[in-house]
Formats: structure tokens, sequence, C-alpha cells
């Protein structure tokens, strides 16, 4: 619904233009969530995030490790409350009654009351589905609540710009994807390794040491990501194609590489107030599956933990490796191109891309 006059787009020369240094004015929220409406929306999303960690929290309150999906939360350092959380994104406001409110403590990221990383104002809300006593739907004046674009832009504006950047120069519309890596950098970092040294130290090689060794010697390595490169081993990082560093990121992540695919969950992540917590819970679920694809074709044996086999050692193996990585990589497309959605508006709003 339109928002009140109030934030409705002013007149020339009502505001003044934006200087060098400071943000452009942010736009006008699209939508207005009632309060009935947004605690319709943050029960789903509860209950469809509860659905998706069930088995981790489980896990964890046993005490057992899982060397395939603990990796979602423990390299990615986001907490099942905090993947909980509903956001309906920067270009949605609702009423903030549907948050707890003052004498209700802490309750997530509310405090008092007020809520973490979003600001609020005064406004009419959209109508409820509770019935006045004239039987018309309740509609009258209250507290608006939405993302703080403003704090963001001000306290976080090298963040956005660089993730900004980088989702989109590996973006399949900007960069040809490479499909010849192979997910030879798991291999790579358990190159060489003593007996017991291995990360995921209940997991046996599929092919043993010696052999596994021998693949990494006959392959090629060509591991762009900078985040799998750093965890090779000494004696396999001189034999990748190239040392991807941070400051060289932007113009190497490849966008069917698996972990650049992983990752949209952690640009979604840290993008969040700005991003609606779906396109969040759609990021996590694909790095979910990219991961299952990750630890089949690493030198691993996670046939007891239930999964299959990418023997990318054989021809055979490295084209199903191919097949799923080119599924991955356009699903991490429509992902990515979704958070662009998001993100460009806003980035473009900074001092620097004007």
């Amino acid at each position: 619904m339109p928002l009140p006059p109030s934030d409705s787009p002013a007149a020339p020369g009502d505001v003044p233009a934006a200087s060098a240094d400071v943000p452009a004015p942010v736009p006008a929220p699209r939508a207005v969530l009632s309060a009935d409406e947004a605690r319709r929306l943050r029960r789903a999303h509860e209950e469809r995030a509860d659905a998706l960690t069930a088995e981790h929290r489980e896990r964890r309150r046993r005490g057992e490790k899982h060397p395939v999906e603990d990796f979602l939360f423990t390299y990615y350092p986001f907490s099942p409350a905090r993947l909980r959380r509903w956001h309906p994104g920067w270009e949605v406001a609702y009423d903030a009654a549907a948050d707890p409110g003052p004498g209700d403590g802490t309750v997530g990221d509310v405090h008092d009351g007020v809520r973490s990383w979003y600001l609020d104002r005064s406004g009419d809300t959209a109508p409820t589905d509770s019935a006045s006593r004239t039987g018309a739907p309740h509609r009258g004046t209250s507290m608006l609540r939405r993302a703080d674009v403003d704090r963001y832009l001000a306290e976080r504006a090298g963040a956005l710009g660089f993730m900004a950047r980088l989702l989109r120069s590996s973006s399949l519309r900007e960069r040809r994807p490479n499909l010849a890596c192979f997910g030879l950098h798991e291999w790579a970092m358990v190159y060489r390794l003593p007996e017991g040294a291995q990360r995921h130290e209940d997991l046996p090689l599929r092919l043993g040491r010696e052999q596994t060794d021998a693949v990494v010697e006959r392959e090629r390595l060509v591991c762009s990501h900078v985040d799998a490169f750093r965890f090779f081993t000494p004696e396999a990082v001189p034999r990748n194609a190239m040392a991807p560093t941070r400051e060289t990121q932007v113009r190497r992540d490849n966008p069917a590489c698996l972990h650049v695919g992983m990752d949209l969950y952690k640009w979604a992540m840290k993008l969040v107030p700005l991003v609606p917590s779906d396109l969040v819970l759609d990021c996590f679920e694909h790095a979910r599956a990219t991961r299952v694809l990750d630890m089949e074709a690493s030198p691993y044996d996670v046939r007891p933990l239930g999964y299959g086999t990418v023997p990318i050692e054989t021809a055979d193996g490295k084209a199903e490796y191919q097949r799923r990585q080119r599924e991955l990589a356009a699903g991490a497309d429509e992902l990515r191109e979704r958070i662009l959605a998001h993100v460009e508006p806003l980035a473009a709003l900074l001092p620097a891309a004007r």
C-alpha cells in the first residue's frame, strides 16, 4: 500500500542534493505490512528455518559431529537462532506491534521493544485482520518498523560496495564459468598430510593415502577461490595454477565454483536486514545441496553417512561432477541475481557510485 504523504518523494528543491561523501536519499518502502501480516510471515519463516536446522540441533544436543552438514554452521558462523530471525527486506516496512514490546525484555534481536538495525517512525499501518466495532478492519496510526538503511550505508558502505561488485562480477552474465576444477580443492587440502592430520579425522580416505596424493600429482589444480586455496597444504600450494588472494577475489571468483555458490549464503546473511529472510533460507538450502557434491567428490569416503561417491579421478566421475556443477551454477546464479536486485539499488546510492 502507499506510504503516508510524509514519506512521499519530495518536490525538486525540497531535499538538498547529496554531497560527495554522503549517501543519496533512500527510496521509500514499496509496501507496508500490518502486524497480523508480519506475524504470519514471521511464523512461516520460523517454521521453515526450524525444519531446516532440526537435525543439526538434535545432533548438537547429543554432542555428535557431522562432517558434511556441520560445515554450514562452523565454517559459516551463523547459528540456527540467527537463521531463524525474520526480516522482510529493506523495501518493506511493518507495524512494530508485531514484535515484542518494551516490557518483554530481550527476544531475539528485539531489546525492550527496539529492534537492532531497524528504525521506527510514526505512520499509517495497513489494515489488520481484526474487525472493529463497525465491522471494518482496523486502520490507524502506529509505529512502522523498517530496516535502518541509512545506518547500513553509513557504517557498512565498504562492505556493501564490495559485496555488490563481487556478486555482479561472479555472475554468469559477466563471467564465463570454469568447469575444469573437478573439486580438487578438497584433495589439495590433504595432499601429503601424515596419517590422522586431515580435517575430517573420522572419515577414511576413499583411495588411501598414496593414491590420493597420486591423484593430486596427476591432475591440474586450477582453484580460484581464496577461501578454499588458503586451506591447501604447503606442498599443494605451488601446484595450483594461480595464487588467489582477497585483493584478486572480485576478478577471480568463478560462477561455477562450488564454494562461490555456497558463499551466497554468507553474503545473504551479511546483508541482513536488507535482504528478505526467504532469500536467506533459499541460499542456505542451496549451500547444503552444494556441500553434498563438495564432499561426494572429495577424497573422503562419505558412503557410511548415506551419501554417494563422485570419483573425479575417472572420466565418468569427471563427467558426473561437471553435470551436477552446471546445475548448481545455474541455481546459484538465480539466487545471486535475486540478491543483487535488493543490493544494487542501494550500492548505487553510495558516494563512490555517483
